[in-house]
């Protein structure tokens, strides 16, 4: 069993994008607390007004699924919920190594 990450993109309602931004940014401080999320990166892309980027790197999916469950990520994903428009799972990875892991 390997690292697991995940890349993915929401979609912020229109005119809420840095609104979901800061609560992702929220969110990426609360992985500090769980020993299983190596790296959370949310990025902001110059060309798509309403869409937030995350990248994602755990120690295992059983990790991830874990976090899903944790009572900070629940309140976050209960803020952030109203003002998404969309969610895409670009694709899950399957992280090898590199500067950071």
């Amino acid at each position: 069993m390997g690292k697991f990450g995940l890349y993915g993109r929401l979609t912020a309602k229109e005119g809420k994008r840095e609104e979901l931004a800061a609560i992702l940014l929220e969110a990426a401080e609360a992985m500090n607390e769980l020993p299983g999320c190596e790296l959370y990166v949310v990025s902001l892309a110059e060309d798509e007004r309403e869409s937030v980027y995350i990248y994602e790197v755990w120690s295992n999916e059983e990790a991830h699924q874990a976090s899903l469950g944790n009572e900070a990520t629940q309140m976050l994903i209960k803020q952030a919920r109203p003002i998404i428009a969309d969610m895409d799972r670009i694709t899950a990875l399957k992280p090898l190594g590199g500067k950071g892991l």
